[in-house]
Formats: C-alpha cells, sequence, structure tokens
C-alpha cells in the first residue's frame, strides 16, 4: 500500500512539471502582457497629471531635438551627454515616451528609451538617433521590438501587417496616425532605411525575421495620415479597463487552479471511500452467509 502511494505521488509530480513546463508560454506571456498593459495605463495617466502647458514644453522640446538631427552627419554616434539629454526627453519618470497601438494584431504596447536588450525584453524601444515620435515634417521614428520571445508576444505578428493597414502612436496627449505604405526585409548592416526625408513625415517598425531565424530585419514603414476615431482619451479610458480585468484575471486564474484540484482530490477521496464501504459490506455479508451456513 506505502509503495502504491509513493507511485502515485511520483506520477503526480511528473504530470504536474509536465503541465507547468507547457503552459509556461501561455502563462508567462499572459503575465507580461499584464505588466505591459498596467505601464501603459500607468502612462496615461502619468500624462494626464502633466498640465497643458508643461506639456507642451515637452513636445516643442522633443521636436526642437529631431530638428537637430537634420543637422547631424553622425546621429548614431552619442557622446554620454547627448544620451542623457536624449534621455530626459518625452521621459514621465519611468522611462516611457509612447504607446503602440495596432488594433490589427491586437497590440497595445509601451515605447521605452533606447533599444538595447533589457528594454527589448519588457516592452518597445526607440531607436536612438532617428526622430523622437512626436511627428512633423521631416521626422522619420524608428520602433523596434522583439518577436517570438517566450515569455511575451510583443511584435511576433507584425509580419500579417500588409500595405494600407494603420497604427497609432500616443504621446503626451497627441495622437498620431501612419498608414502602411513600405514593407521590405533587410540584412541588420543594411541602414539605407533609416534616412530622414525633410518633406515627409515617418514612423517605422522594426523587428527580426525569419521567425525563429532573425537573421533579417523587417520594417514596416508608415507615412502620417489624418487620425480617425480613436482618441487619447478614449485609449486611456480603454488601457485602464484592461489593466483592471487583466489584474482580476490574474488573481481568479490560480484560485480556479486551487479549486479545481481540491475538486478532483475530493472526488477521489468520495471514490475511495465507497470503494472501500462497498469492500466492507460485501466482506461482511460473505461473512453473515457463512455463519448461517455453518
Amino acid at each position: 500500500m506505502k509503495k502504491k502511494i509513493i507511485v502515485w505521488i511520483l506520477v503526480s509530480l511528473f504530470i504536474i512539471v509536465d503541465v507547468a513546463i507547457a503552459l509556461y508560454p501561455y502563462v508567462s506571456d499572459y503575465v507580461n502582457s499584464n505588466s505591459q498593459s498596467r505601464v501603459v495605463a500607468h502612462y496615461f495617466d502619468d500624462v494626464a497629471r502633466i498640465d497643458e502647458t508643461k506639456t507642451q514644453e515637452i513636445l516643442e522640446a522633443a521636436q526642437t531635438y529631431n530638428q537637430t538631427l537634420l543637422r547631424k552627419s553622425d546621429r548614431f554616434i552619442f557622446s554620454e551627454e547627448e544620451t542623457t539629454e536624449y534621455n530626459g526627453l518625452l521621459n514621465t519618470g519611468v522611462g516611457v515616451m509612447g504607446v503602440l497601438s495596432i488594433d490589427k494584431i491586437n497590440v497595445e504596447l509601451p515605447i521605452y528609451h533606447g533599444s538595447d536588450e533589457g528594454v527589448l525584453q519588457v516592452g518597445l524601444g526607440h531607436m536612438q538617433g532617428t526622430s523622437l515620435p512626436v511627428g512633423g515634417i521631416g521626422t522619420h521614428a524608428f520602433i523596434t521590438g522583439h518577436r517570438g520571445l517566450p515569455s511575451s508576444t510583443l511584435l511576433t505578428d507584425l509580419n500579417r501587417i500588409v500595405e494600407g493597414d494603420t497604427f497609432i502612436l500616443y504621446v503626451m496627449r497627441e495622437t498620431l496616425t501612419y498608414q502602411v505604405d513600405q514593407i521590405q526585409t533587410v540584412l541588420p548592416d543594411e541602414v539605407e532605411a533609416l534616412d530622414i526625408d525633410p518633406k515627409m513625415d515617418y514612423c517605422t517598425l522594426v523587428t527580426c525575421t525569419p521567425y525563429g531565424i532573425n537573421t533579417h530585419r523587417l520594417l514596416v514603414r508608415g507615412h502620417r495620415i489624418e487620425n480617425a476615431a480613436s482618441t487619447w482619451e478614449a485609449l486611456g479610458a480603454g488601457a485602464r479597463r484592461l489593466d483592471k480585468i487583466r489584474t482580476v484575471a490574474l488573481f481568479l486564474i490560480p484560485v480556479g487552479a486551487a479549486l479545481a484540484v481540491y475538486v478532483i482530490m475530493k472526488s477521489r477521496k468520495t471514490r475511495r471511500e465507497e470503494d472501500i464501504n462497498q469492500y466492507t459490506r460485501k466482506y461482511a455479508w460473505q461473512q453473515y452467509r457463512d455463519r448461517v451456513r455453518s
């Protein structure tokens, strides 16, 4: 009997570990999505607390920075002072400069300063040396993100975007809508696409391709168009609702799992007790019958 219990425990542990490994990518993605939606919701709250005069000052500083890039021949080489200045622009205090929204692939992600690995593990990065994402003629912002991470979806589905689709940037109460007009695959050292057209307002989304191999870069470029119905206030309210929903769901999932385990164990215990009772009744009946016969 004791040996059977040990075997049952080992088998149960094996099943639990196997299920945990299988579910890890989905659970991890959900947890990271919940964290990202919370960052987005907090960003809208942080910006809402900044008065309009200060907001305009922040935007004007970013626009001035973009103008200096047009006159800078080596804009991808930065001094320590230039990096410090860059990190202070469009910064609400947590390094987030805006939000990217792509309805078609269900993306709503925070955009951080820089594009180092630490940033790209938790959200999207703005490529330093390209225009800050505040729009305007003679600007070209590059927003980059991973795809295929086991812990987060990020820009995994960017390959589903086609010419004519749109994406939206929300930056300091500004809504900037871009329509995709060019999609290309390039090698990492092909940098011609980084050029700024002095007559255009561009934004390009960048991720690795092919999926899982990552030898090239997928570039999805859009030009600025008139905004549709989506507004800053509407997305902010939606982000806060989504944050609350995800938080409640994150609490209910482990509670539901624990309840399911309890029900299963209770059911097994009940069946075991019924088996024992049935055996006891059968044994008692046999004993009684043998006594009567004797």
